[in-house]
């Protein structure tokens, strides 16, 4: 039964790409500045306007003696507006808002007050989680060397799949590794600071300074028989300030630095390799715990929460002209100390390593209406907190075998996905929480239509 519906899955969606091949698609090839409004002649003073759309649909869990019957569900991935502008060249202005994520289970009434349910659940409802990503001014103080800036930012740390743009990932999405501060001291992998940024040569680099959120002791799994790690500090309510950093060497094209988010794929037009490496701090970040045979429970200690990456990103046509293939690949090494056992926050977020891998190939061109560009993606973990448990299994691996169908470059496409893992929760689905590895690989199919303008 599991075998027949994965078929008709995947029967489904070559079907919706080849009839969708015979729509005239809006995009690349006219989308030129994209929805950009000239304010005088030459295009100096504009404000341009972004939107895209990301619609899912998956199978449920599958793998395990327990888990459901497969099901057919649909998801509103990613629905998202983003508007910036210059006047003139000495500064930016940058807004973006819009959902993650709507479900059956999170769409609401047409308010909060309108919800029907008088106790409603936590996180159902009020139409899913709609809000503000990004808001920041930027000065430029040294013309193409130094920019200042500051508000709710996304110049990020670490590596350059931290600055991941959605608009253009190779794979369907982004690992979640990538983010591994999301749930903790930002809103959504953003903080709200103060960045400085620029370009010394070949050298790009971005910086930040920002004020981490004030929440309460949040994620981690207390463990009874071990010392462990939550986040939070009970003596440092105000949450503390944050430091973070990322610079890559640029040998080949340069890559604009004038927004923060890196592309994912260039699909053969442009020749890039890039080397990076990037930090994340957050002092006395987090809380070490243990729990006594009396049942009390004491305070270890405090730790800082550090994190540290180096990757590399290949890009690069194969042969010559607009009609052959390109290659691209990418592979990032983290370290995460953020304190004994400490394991919380997005998958595989906590104290331990992990790896991240992915190789694409964009097919030569062979129709005006179509290409294609078969990938495939890995993520190996390690968590301290595992391997103190004494699992069997203490690595966490994810696959991902998939193609992007590209009816207009990134502007139109659509992503079919297998995606592999055995940190899973039985009877649910390939979540976003940390799950301990098990022996078995639960299997999921995911088809994405996009159109971004």
């Amino acid at each position: 039964m599991r075998q027949t519906f994965t078929i008709r899955m995947v029967l489904f969606g070559l079907m919706l790409v080849l009839g969708l091949g015979q729509i005239k698609a809006q995009g690349s090839a006219d989308y030129t500045g994209g929805l950009k409004v000239k304010l005088n002649e030459d295009g100096s003073k504009y404000f341009r306007l972004i939107t895209w759309h990301q619609m899912w649909a998956t199978t449920s869990q599958m793998g395990g003696t327990d888990a459901p019957d497969m099901s057919l569900n649909f998801t509103l991935r990613r629905s998202r507006f983003l508007m910036f502008s210059q006047i003139n060249k000495r500064f930016l202005i940058l807004t973006h808002f819009g959902l993650n994520s709507l479900t059956p289970a999170t769409m609401g009434a047409l308010s909060a007050s309108n919800d029907r349910d008088p106790n409603p659940t936590p996180g159902r409802g009020y139409n899913g989680s709609f809000f503000m990503h990004d808001a920041w001014v930027d000065y430029t103080v040294i013309p193409g060397k130094l920019n200042l800036g500051g508000g709710l930012h996304y110049w990020n740390g670490v590596s350059r799949l931290t600055n991941q743009s959605t608009l253009n990932f190779m794979t369907l999405d982004a690992p979640l590794t990538n983010w591994f501060s999301l749930g903790t001291s930002d809103q959504f992998a953003r903080h709200l600071g103060f960045f400085a940024k620029g370009k010394l040569g070949r050298l790009d680099y971005r910086f930040g300074l920002n004020d981490a959120t004030n929440r309460s002791l949040f994620a981690g799994a207390a463990d009874p028989a071990r010392n462990f790690t939550l986040y939070g500090n009970p003596s440092k309510p105000g949450g503390g300030l944050i430091t973070q950093g990322y610079v890559n060497y640029q040998f080949w094209d340069q890559e604009s630095n004038l927004l923060p988010y890196f592309v994912g794929t260039y699909l053969g037009t442009k020749k890039v390799f890039n080397i990076g490496a990037g930090f994340f701090n957050h002092p006395e970040a987090t809380t070490t715990y243990r729990n006594d045979t009396d049942s009390t429970t004491a305070v270890v200690g405090t730790n800082a929460a550090r994190s540290f990456g180096v990757d590399a990103f290949l890009d690069m046509p194969i042969g010559q002209g607009g009609s052959n293939g390109a290659l691209t690949a990418y592979a990032v090494y983290y370290n995460h100390n953020w304190g004994e056992n400490y394991s919380g926050g997005l998958r595989f977020a906590g104290t331990g390593t992990a790896f991240y891998g992915k190789l694409g190939y964009l097919l030569p061109k062979f129709s005006e209406k179509l290409r294609v560009q078969p990938y495939v993606a890995t993520t190996i973990a390690s968590l301290d907190a595992w391997k103190q448990k004494g699992l069997d299994n203490t690595t966490a691996t994810d696959i991902k075998i998939g193609a992007n169908f590209f009816l207009d470059g990134h502007h139109s496409k659509v992503t079919l996905e297998y995606y592999m893992s055995n940190a899973y929760a039985p009877g649910g689905g390939i979540g976003v929480t940390t799950q301990a590895p098990r022996d078995d690989m639960a299997g999921m199919l995911r088809m994405q239509l996009m159109i971004y303008l």
